[in-house]
């Protein structure tokens, strides 16, 4: 199986630019699955319902989401009813959502799990017990599984990735919109890369307009944080996996729309 990850979609540049190259990208990649973090697509925090459903017809096959899962609360119907998006799987049982789905491909399946960080973000259950709990199921149909770790701390995906090496085909990090340069293939065959970058505007402070960036970090007055626009990349990691779910290869991905 071949699977492109984008990270973090930020705003109109990153999300516009995805649903127009999804489809070009399936046929240059030769792309069996294609999974994204959708969750600062509405102006920089949150999916909208159409959003959710224009990345879908524009090819893609799962989406993850993170910390802002609820900024845009028209999504909770979508979340309790699709099974091509989840829900941070170690969020309490009576958030939302789905803690894990299985994606029907014309590859086969994949599985799909999303796993909030606990170094420096808000209090969540442990990713480690969530995660086995998920695998539980999703081994019984299948042996493709991405797992998106939405974290700050490179340690708490480093730690995750090594805990989870052999049992998933590849855990890709998301949340800090910073591409990383440690892409590889663990010693037992799970693929990893601690953050995979963001998709949308590089001219920037993660995504956001550079001067009000520097205004409220050097005055404290409050300031809205628009999305940037210059530079827009869409980037992510490709996978290829065996027959057996592990990694054969992962290459970093990206893609310069403009700059």
């Amino acid at each position: 199986m071949r699977i492109l990850f984008l990270g973090d979609l930020v705003g109109k540049p990153g999300y516009s630019a995805a649903v127009k190259q999804i489809p070009l990208l399936r046929k240059e990649h030769r792309l069996d699955v294609v999974i994204v973090n959708a969750e600062n697509a509405s102006d920089g925090s949150g999916l909208m319902p159409r959003q959710y459903q224009r990345l879908i017809e524009a090819g893609t096959d799962g989406i993850t989401l993170g910390d802002h899962i609820y900024r845009c609360k028209d999504i909770v119907p979508t979340l309790q009813k699709s099974k091509r998006i989840v829900k941070p799987a170690n969020y309490p049982g009576e958030a939302p959502g789905k803690p894990w789905t299985v994606i029907e491909t014309e590859a086969g399946p994949i599985g799909l799990i999303s796993l909030l960080g606990r170094v420096y973000m808000r209090p969540v259950d442990c990713p480690f017990a969530a995660v086995d709990r998920a695998l539980q199921e999703i081994r019984t149909e299948t042996s493709q599984i991405l797992v998106d770790v939405h974290a700050e701390a490179t340690s708490d995906k480093q730690a995750l990735a090594r805990y989870l090496d052999g049992k998933v085909t590849a855990v890709l990090g998301t949340h800090t919109h910073v591409p990383t340069a440690d892409a590889c293939i663990l010693p037992r065959g799970t693929a990893f890369q601690c953050d995979v970058g963001m998709c949308g505007p590089y001219e920037s402070i993660i995504g956001r307009d550079i001067e009000r960036v520097l205004h409220t970090t050097r005055t404290f007055e409050p300031t809205h944080f628009y999305v940037a626009t210059r530079d827009v990349r869409l980037c992510g990691a490709i996978v290829d996996s065996n027959d057996d779910g592990l990694a054969t290869k992962i290459e970093r991905f990206e893609l310069r729309i403009d700059g």
